[in-house]
Formats: structure tokens, C-alpha cells, sequence
């Protein structure tokens, strides 16, 4: 209860500072955007509950009808993740994940520092297609028993938590802010982007990361000895190597159709190819899921997207998302780099007391106003460095599940963490403001 009071004296706080310079409308807006980040913050209340809250709120409070709102839980960009999650569950109920795990820690040495690139590396594939959350729990018990000395532990754990943010970017269905994104193009009828095209924009900002961070967290490593783990990769079963082809068909359809729209302008719709997939897994003898298996499903997070979705089209039907672009109407009168610079160090370091999701939800309809004054590809550019800015905070333990678990393992203190990712957070707005004005503008 306390946690609920806390988020109303929060809510309360940020309505009467908003009234100094907003409508009363606005500043009510921003007031309950403000509780349920709290909520969201503290887990006074599950994060489902939280998420459902706009419903009743926002017409309680005239910010949206009751059908305008309940509209962004159903939102067909929501059934990609759906269908994306059925294939996880099946990953995980298979235990393929398992073999994707050993086989990429066999690539790599058996060092320290080998070891820090393997967590960082597994972490961060394994998490573009599953939970990051799930990745990180399955990881964190390998890196704590790798070594007694507690400063590798400390960097085995922080190199599966950061691999884990640092991967979630590379799919459309790797984290909630990209899902944030697309469906924010899709509702205002933006060019949006196929599985393929997509990754093809993340993987220099996925690549240039998972070389520089473990390189860091490997820097004045001495050659501890690590306990033994096994590098041997288990054979495969007889449903894995079916549920193994599946993923492969599944993969060469999305890398044609990416192809066929870059070729011809059109392609078949991936949000029912997901779906598709994700439902072929409870056809009998083909399938490896029963309905039951659902129970896993995170429907908490479903109802998160729509949460965010609400704000996203509260923050637009209202105005509030350009009363506040014109206040930082400054920004726009930058240099088109420094734009983005100035973007994504306001989204990272934001992110870092706040949901992610959340703030998405609120960033991309501010900064979709200034895009519409610019060149639509650097308008979509500039939103697409908002969205991957909330993935890439790395100094507290509540800016992102990975931080919050491997933190969970008493062997990191916060301070540590943020004095390690105080300087991963520059890394990153520095190499995706790079990478999104030198490389993306030649990727369109």
C-alpha cells in the first residue's frame, strides 16, 4: 500500500508542477503518466494490473473514450509478438535453447576474457528471439560459478545483463520499445519495416556494441583461472531437429519476403507469418505445444504494449505531445547529428529510472512532431534512435530487467554497476548516433 500511496503523492507532484506551464488537460495527463510509471517503478501493484489501469483512468479523467483506449490493446502489430512468443515457448519447452547456448559458448576460448565475449554474445543472440528476462535467468547461474574471484564474477554478470539490452534491439520482437515504434508507424500510415529490414539497420549498432562492451568489461582482467564448463554441444533429439527445421523455414521466409518488398514494393504480411508459425506449434505431430503451455504466455506484457500504445495516442489526441515539442523546440535548430545526440542522450538517461516501455510510449509522439518538419527518412531515423536509446541504459538495476535479475545475485553493488555503465551509456549514444547518420540514411 505504501508503494501505491507514494505513486499518488508522485502523480500529484507532477500535476500541479505541470499546471505552471500546460492546460489543465495536459497536466493531468502528465500527473497520471506519472503514477503509473511509479507503479510500474516500484511494483506496488503486478505489472499487469498497472497496465490496464488507462482504461479506466483516462476516460475517468476525459483524456480518451473508453473505445479509444481499449482500441491499443488490440492492435494487430501485438500478434507478431504473440506468434513470436508461441516459437519461444517451444524453444524453451524443446530445450533447443539449450543447444543455441552451448553452441555458441563453443566458439570461444576458455579465457576470462573469452568468457566475458561468449556471455555477451549468447546473451545477446538468444534475446533477439526470446524473453530477455528468461535469457538472463537462464545465463546468470554459468556466470556466477565460472570463477571464485568476485571481480569476474561481477564481469561474467554484467556481460549477459548488458548482452541481453544489447540484443533485444536486433528483431522487431526482441524488446517492447521496437514493438513501441512499429506500431506507432503503422497507426500513422509511415513507411514501417519488414523482420529483415530491420535487422539489417540493428546489426552494425549490434555488432559495434558487442565488440566494444566486452572488450571494456575484459580491460584489467587478470588471467584468472575459471572453472571448467563443459563446451560440448548436445545432439540434438528427434523434435528438436523438427522444431530446428521449422526455425530455419521459418527464417529463409523472412529474409525472401525482406527481399521481395526491397525488389517489387510489396510483400506478405509478417505479423500473420508470425502468427502463423507461432500457431503451427499446437498442430498435432507438427506442433509441440498444448494450449496449457500458454499459462507461460506473458500476458502482462501484452497488456504493457497496450498500456504504452494508450499513452502514445493520449499524448497525440491531446496535444500534449506538441505543446511539449514546441517547448524543446530548441533541438530542432541542430544540426541533423546532433539532433540525434541530443535524442538519445535525453531517452537514455530517462529510461534509467523509468519503464522503458513507458517511456517510449511517450517519446516517439514528441519527437514524431519535430520529424514532420524534416525529410521522412530522417524524421523515421530520428524516431528509430528514440527507441533504441530506452534499450541501452546500462547503470541501475531498475532500468532493465537484465540489470535488475543479475543484480539480484548480491555480488554487484549499484554503485559498481553505475560507475561501469555510466560509460556504457556514452558508448552507446555515441555509436547509434554514428551508425544512424552515417550508415542507416544509405540502408532506406
Amino acid at each position: 500500500m505504501r508503494g501505491i500511496v507514494i505513486a499518488v503523492v508522485i502523480g500529484l507532484a507532477f500535476f500541479a508542477l505541470a499546471l505552471l506551464g500546460f492546460t489543465m488537460q495536459h497536466a493531468t495527463l502528465i500527473g497520471l503518466v506519472a503514477f503509473l510509471v511509479t507503479l510500474w517503478t516500484n511494483e506496488a501493484m503486478p505489472l499487469g494490473a498497472v497496465s490496464i489501469l488507462p482504461i479506466l483512468l483516462f476516460p475517468i479523467f476525459g483524456i480518451l473514450d473508453t473505445s479509444s483506449v481499449t482500441a491499443n490493446y488490440s492492435k494487430s502489430i501485438i500478434f507478431l509478438f504473440l506468434g513470436g512468443f508461441m516459437l519461444a515457448i517451444a524453444i524453451e519447452k524443446t530445450g533447443l535453447h539449450r543447444y543455441f547456448s552451448a553452441k555458441l559458448l563453443s566458439f570461444f576460448p576458455k579465457s576470462a576474457r573469452g568468457i566475458i565475449y561468449a556471455l555477451a554474445v549468447t546473451s545477446a543472440l538468444l534475446s533477439s528471439i526470446l524473453s530477455n528476462t528468461t535469457i538472463t535467468l537462464m545465463l546468470m547461474p554459468i556466470a556466477l560459478y565460472l570463477s571464485e574471484n568476485i571481480r569476474l564474477k561481477v564481469r561474467f554478470l554484467l556481460a549477459t545483463a548488458y548482452g541481453a539490452s544489447v540484443g533485444g534491439i536486433l528483431t522487431p520482437i526482441g524488446t517492447a520499445p521496437n514493438l513501441i515504434l512499429l506500431g506507432f508507424l503503422e497507426e500513422h500510415h509511415l513507411p514501417t519495416f519488414a523482420f529483415g529490414e530491420w535487422m539489417l539497420f540493428m546489426t552494425p549498432v549490434v555488432a559495434l556494441m558487442l565488440l566494444i562492451i566486452p572488450y571494456l568489461l575484459a580491460r584489467g582482467v587478470t588471467q584468472e583461472s575459471v572453472e571448467e564448463i563443459s563446451h560440448d554441444v548436445p545432439s540434438l533429439t528427434r523434435s528438436q531437429k523438427r522444431l530446428y527445421a521449422i526455425i530455419v523455414l521459418l527464417s529463409v521466409l523472412l529474409i525472401a519476403n525482406t527481399f521481395v518488398k526491397q525488389l517489387y514494393g510489396y510483400a506478405m504480411d509478417e505479423k500473420l507469418i508470425l502468427l502463423g508459425f507461432g500457431l503451427l506449434m499446437f498442430v498435432p505431430k507438427i506442433g509441440f505445444l498444448e494450449w496449457e503451455d500458454t499459462r507461460s504466455m506473458p500476458y502482462e506484457i501484452i497488456f504493457l504494449f497496450g498500456a504504452g500504445f494508450s499513452i502514445a495516442a493520449a499524448f497525440g489526441a491531446t496535444g500534449l505531445a506538441a505543446e511539449i515539442a514546441h517547448k524543446l523546440a530548441f533541438i530542432s535548430e541542430l544540426p541533423f547529428f546532433w539532433m540525434l545526440v541530443v535524442v538519445a542522450l535525453f531517452v537514455t538517461f530517462s529510461t534509467e529510472v523509468t519503464s522503458n516501455t513507458a517511456l517510449t510510449s511517450i517519446a516517439i509522439p514528441i519527437f514524431y512532431e519535430f520529424s514532420k518538419n524534416m525529410p521522412q527518412m530522417e524524421g523515421t531515423i530520428l524516431l528509430m534512435v528514440a527507441t533504441v536509446a530506452a534499450s541501452y541504459a546500462f547503470m541501475l538495476p531498475i532500468a532493465t530487467p537484465p540489470n535488475a535479475i543479475v543484480m539480484s545475485s548480491r555480488v554487484i553493488s549499484i554503485k559498481e554497476m553505475a560507475t561501469i555503465g555510466l560509460k556504457l551509456n556514452f558508448i552507446g549514444i555515441t555509436v547509434l548516433s554514428l551508425v544512424a547518420y552515417f550508415i542507416w540514411p544509405y540502408l532506406f
